[in-house]
């Protein structure tokens, strides 16, 4: 039998120190079989401290407007001695940290500078571990316009990775064929661990952070909440899409392609399971009918009426025409027979409203055309729904009865998936409501 494989990827708070590096070492030692680690770059050691990444963020912004960074660049060398001397390290940092100085005179790059937290980490992590440590710039491969090239990436990572007993990967960004880095979005090291674990065909991939799993709502809005033991990928993906923020939802595709095992982890209560997504669930698992529940404030709904609308017009692909050539993303569009209802954030309908509602009575002649602002957007989802398929309809019931107005509904067949808008002012009355019903179905055993 092959062994198995484990990618261990942690995040910002997980090496924001010694202490917490020390944790991870312990972490790893205590299971052979992770074998591939990839960590963040150094997070906040306390609410009032600065993420490393930010203080790059400003060297670099500094540099470009020919300011010293001088004292940035300090506050950045003494964060990874304090680590270096923490663990009783040698390792050449004052190589490194003129290194990163020069290139910030000489040609600064912001992903150059923005990636060097990540660099630094990695090295002194595979030094402390003793493992060897492998830098995305030779096998993350991006195109020259800062697009991840996925094909290349998996063959280049499984090539570099397949032959080392043990490594430690550098996350959030790589490389293009010159050589000039670029970087993920903010939480980039997920889609780094993803990557890995799919290059490498990973038993599991572990998401080591500062929190016991997946919480089924926001803990800033209830108290307490349950943390799922068991997910699937489409119910994390909607989750994380709509505000839950433990793990970037592009590395669940990845994942959820390979369909290799997440497990949600923390780093500071490692005895705890946390949460594990996969494709299905384990054989005799009682699940809730609804998984949880997650939302976002700030947004618009636009009316659009015109008799027959959807008597084979044209009309509503000529609305989404209007919005694909704007590069206006929204939420969801609901077709009726003499309407469209559009959800879109209001920061982005906003900057674009009066022109877009021009161009829209322009081109398409409405009988009528509103928005109301002020809305949210909450989603319910589960997986195991069309077990109790009334779900849906108790969700909408105590909505009702808690006297939340509904201001639009999305069901999608089959499972429920709901998509709810109702006014922000009641978004987290809502949120409440939602998850006290969750939890009145709640099964015996834990989700």
């Amino acid at each position: 039998m092959s062994e198995h494989i484990v990618v261990a990827k942690f995040g910002g708070t997980s090496v924001a120190d010694a202490a917490q590096l020390r944790k991870i070492s312990s972490i790893i030692r205590s299971n052979p079989e992770r074998r591939f680690i990839v960590v963040s770059a150094p997070g906040k050691r306390f609410p009032e401290d600065r993420k490393v990444t930010d203080l790059l963020l400003d060297c670099f912004e500094k540099a470009s407007a020919g300011k010293s960074f001088a004292e940035e660049l300090e506050q950045i060398r003494m964060r990874f001695r304090e680590i270096i001397d923490g663990l009783k390290m040698v390792f050449p940092l004052n190589e490194e940290i003129r290194t990163l100085e020069h290139a910030l005179l000489t040609d600064p790059q912001r992903d150059y500078a923005a990636s060097r937290g990540e660099y630094l980490t990695a090295k002194i992590m595979a030094q402390y571990l003793g493992f060897t440590f492998v830098d995305p710039a030779w096998c993350v491969c991006f195109d020259e316009d800062g697009q991840l090239n996925s094909l290349m990436t998996r063959r280049t990572m499984r090539a570099s990775l397949l032959p080392l007993n043990r490594a430690v990967i550098a996350g959030f960004y790589g490389a293009d064929m010159n050589g000039r880095i670029h970087t993920f979005e903010r939480g980039g090291s997920d889609i780094t661990g993803s990557l890995a674990a799919c290059a490498v065909n990973a038993d599991l991939y572990e998401n080591w952070t500062d929190v016991s799993g997946l919480y089924a709502a926001d803990p800033g809005i209830v108290e307490h909440p349950e943390t799922v033991s068991y997910m699937s990928y489409r119910e994390l993906r909607t989750l994380s899409y709509m505000g839950a923020s433990v793990l970037h939802s592009d590395a669940v595709l990845s994942a959820s392609e390979m369909e290799i095992p997440i497990n949600i982890r923390n780093t500071n209560m490692p005895e705890n399971m946390g949460t594990t997504i996969m494709r299905h669930l384990p054989a005799g698992v009682a699940k809730n009918p609804v998984t949880g529940v997650s939302g976002r404030k700030g947004m618009s709904v636009v009316q659009i009426e015109k008799v027959m609308v959807s008597d084979g017009s044209g009309f509503s692909a000529l609305m989404l025409d209007i919005l694909k050539e704007r590069a206006l993303p929204f939420e969801y569009c609901l077709t009726g027979i003499d309407s469209i209802t559009l959800v879109i954030r209001s920061s982005l309908l906003n900057s674009c409203k009066e022109e877009l509602f021009a161009e829209i009575r322009d081109t398409l002649h409405p009988d009528f055309i509103g928005v109301r602002d002020g809305l949210s957007l909450i989603a319910v989802t589960g997986e195991k729904a069309t077990e109790s398929s009334d779900a849906n309809v108790r969700v909408l019931e105590k909505l009702t009865q808690e006297g939340i107005e509904l201001v639009t509904i999305n069901q999608g067949a089959g499972k429920l998936n709901l998509l709810i808008g109702v006014p922000e002012d009641r978004y987290e009355d809502a949120i409440r409501a939602i998850y006290e019903y969750r939890q009145s179905i709640s099964p015996r055993t834990p989700s």
